[in-house]
């Protein structure tokens, strides 16, 4: 049974309109091929899909670059000529900022200020003092928190119950040390078996392995 004739418009199932055309990519990609090998054609083919991806052929003996030189040269146009003039532009208004800025960081130097008025040397020195202000916040903020840092490293140091917590006989309240646990204040009635240490209040036990 012959296949009906397909009506050439566009296939509103996406599903369908996606299978129809890798399809037909595919088949084109073929045929593209075949004339590469069959008649020592050169053939580039340039697909994008309605989902934005990108396929290619392109002729096994060349290159993209070199299939669209020989189009330019065979039609007489220049397709790169008004890309050229934006990167053109676009490169001259980055040397703009460039200058601008190398300017700005030499004012701040004390250098090139002879271009300035009273009113924007006022500014610059407004922008220096706001400038100075937030550093020496930052600094300020630094000190003290490695004040801090330093004052809670020597009370280590120098106390080596720092940190403990007296639980008042709370057995859930402990703290974990390598194979150990520590407690305070133990009442030594409840565990006879523990070991008591130089009499204090520190009572330690070995955990079970």
């Amino acid at each position: 049974m012959a296949r009906g004739k397909i009506q050439i418009k566009r296939i509103e199932n996406q599903t369908n309109r996606q299978v129809t055309y890798s399809k037909r990519r595919n088949g084109l990609f073929k045929k593209a091929h075949e004339l590469t090998v069959l008649c020592d054609a050169k053939v580039s083919i340039i697909m994008i899909s309605s989902t934005q991806k990108l396929h290619e052929y392109i002729s096994p003996s060349s290159t993209t670059k070199q299939l669209f030189d020989q189009y330019q040269k065979a039609v007489g146009v220049d397709l790169w000529s008004s890309h050229y003039e934006k990167m053109q532009e676009h490169l001259k208004k980055l040397k703009e900022v460039n200058r601008n800025l190398r300017r700005e960081i030499r004012q701040r130097m004390g250098e090139s200020l002879n271009d300035l008025d009273y009113h924007q040397m006022v500014n610059l020195i407004e922008d220096m003092d706001n400038s100075l202000r937030i550093i020496r916040e930052r600094k300020y903020k630094v000190m003290g928190n490695q004040i801090e840092t330093g004052k809670k490293k020597d009370a280590r140091q120098e106390d080596p119950h720092y940190g403990l917590v007296d639980n008042e006989g709370d057995y859930n309240s402990v703290l974990g040390y390598p194979n150990r646990i520590i407690a305070l204040r133990l009442p030594t009635n409840h565990h006879p078996s523990l070991h008591r240490v130089g009499g204090s209040d520190l009572t330690t036990f070995a955990l079970l392995e």
